[in-house]
């Protein structure tokens, strides 16, 4: 596959994904930007999502990951299901009652202006630091088939990337997301498939075989009870599977601003459930394709590469494979890209713009929009810089990378909202922020002691381990002239 090959696909998507968001954006202004108005299908949104919830990483590193870790991660997508279960029936009922723009105006609500600053903040560093891990993934793989071979250096090639992706979020926000997600589902769906049966093709397997062969390969294996010290433990991944679904969804402001984008409450919870469950079929698609290239290399006397994201594009990239199945791969590739780097600049656009700036109260239509444009460039530039940093750091296994970042990062967030929701006590709000600092610190050190102390593997479990250790700091926080008698939550009228 020639640069040129690669360049023409990534134009010929850009062009279509450029149309749906023109469309999509015509007649918008600001609350299309930051809710969409508030009028999208939720058959829509749901199929969106599946796409929303699958980046640059989990195309490239999912696939790899099965040589390592088999299908273990298949037991942490079976907690996501449940997490969805708990957000639609939890949080999305309470954010549509309080008509919330940002999510974390709840945090404002329930304990202070410093918490709901805290709460901006966290998610702000967090997702500036998670989406430019997930699309460096993806600008390291362009380089390698276009960038590179034409001598063009990576930092050309991140500012290329970004100013496209800028482009087309610019105007449409939310709505353009929406929008531009169903194409992105439709095409990493597609695209996958479409791998296995050129796979299946050239090794000549077909359809029993395929089943066959994939369920007696020793990558397949799902479930893993016999090792509790393990990090592919079954209970340690269900359970942070729960937990991860409910702060990487429910308490991110990228994902929860789709849901929000439905007409009602009702519908933006049949959306949530429903995405759940679509995303266990299409993670188990990964999954059963990296299997294939696992195959394909042992039947093609091919060496397994050293870092196991690699592996899918080597296999799609091979001169045994059809041109079409690297134009395939290359298109899922910029699908799951483009989009997952658009919402997050989206999202980081609003919360700057409505939780820490408090633009909307300050500033009238026409100034807001001007102010609004120009953090969304400023963020984009932000997070080209972030991923230019990354290209000197990178993981062997970029997936775990992001999850072990979420686990530190969306800990504080976890505990702050599970503390309000679950009791009726007030905090010190002042105390809130060096709260949110010191957990994530604490983690680190519980993290380091009981590898040492027992040799235990401490995998995503330990978001757990972050938002517990908020909430104590929290019930510290609590006056003590409260203590005994908490003071009733009265959520503000909307």
């Amino acid at each position: 596959m020639t640069p040129l090959t690669v360049i023409v696909t990534v134009a010929c998507y850009f062009a279509l994904l450029i149309g749906i968001s023109w469309v999509a954006s015509r007649g918008s202004d600001n609350d299309t930007f930051f809710t969409g108005n508030r009028k999208a299908p939720w058959p829509v949104v749901a199929f969106a999502m599946v796409g929303a919830a699958i980046s640059g990483v989990t195309f490239i590193s999912v696939p790899g990951m099965v040589a390592a870790k088999g299908y273990a991660y298949l037991q942490m997508v079976m907690g996501f299901i449940v997490g969805y279960v708990v957000i639609a029936v939890a949080l999305v009922p309470l954010f549509y009652r309080l008509g919330l723009v940002s999510i974390y105006g709840y945090l404002g609500q329930r304990f202070g202006s410093n918490s709901y600053r805290s709460g901006a903040w966290i998610f702000f560093v967090s997702k500036m630091l998670g989406a430019s891990v997930r699309f460096f993934v993806v600008c390291a793989v362009l380089q390698l088939l276009v960038f590179r071979p034409l001598g063009i250096p990576f930092e050309v090639n991140v500012a290329a990337t970004i100013g496209l992706i800028w482009l087309y979020t610019v105007r449409g926000g939310v709505k353009a997301l929406v929008w531009t997600d169903l194409l992105k589902s439709a095409c990493l769906i597609g695209s996958v498939a479409l791998c296995i049966i050129f796979i299946a093709k050239d090794l000549g397997l077909g359809f029993t075989q395929l089943v066959d062969a994939v369920g007696s390969h020793h990558s397949s294996r799902v479930f893993f009870f016999d090792d509790p010290k393990s990090g592919q433990w079954f209970w340690k991944q269900f359970l942070a599977g729960v937990f991860m679904a409910i702060a990487t969804n429910g308490l991110d402001q990228d994902m929860m601003q789709r849901h929000l984008s439905c007409r009602d409450s009702a519908s933006s919870r049949k959306n949530m459930i429903w995405s759940g469950v679509m995303q266990f079929f299409v993670i188990g698609l990964f999954l059963i394709l990296g299997t294939m290239l696992l195959l394909y290399t042992s039947h093609n006397a091919l060496e397994l590469p050293e870092k196991s994201d690699e592996l899918f594009g080597l296999v799609a990239s091979h001169d045994g494979m059809p041109v079409v199945a690297g134009i395939v791969f290359v298109v899922g590739l910029i699908a799951a890209a483009y989009s997952a780097a658009g919402s997050a600049l989206t999202s980081l656009t609003t919360s700057l713009t409505v939780d820490i700036l408090d633009a909307p109260q300050r500033l009238d239509p026409q100034r807001l929009t001007i102010v609004r444009r120009r953090i969304h460039g400023a963020m984009a530039a932000v997070m080209g810089l972030v991923i230019v940093v990354f290209y000197h750091l990178s993981e062997d296994d970029a997936i775990s990378a992001v999850y072990t970042l979420a686990s530190y990062t969306y800990g504080p967030i976890l505990g702050l909202f599970a503390f309000g929701l679950l009791t009726r006590r007030q905090v010190r709000d002042s105390w809130v922020p060096a709260i949110c600092i010191a957990a994530p610190a604490l983690a680190w050190v519980v993290q380091w002691l009981l590898h040492r102390t027992w040799g235990y593997e401490t995998g995503f479990e330990l978001l757990i381990i972050n938002a517990l250790l908020t909430m104590i700091g929290l019930t510290a926080a609590v006056p003590a002239a409260r203590r005994q008698t908490p003071t009733a939550y009265a959520e503000k009228p909307v």
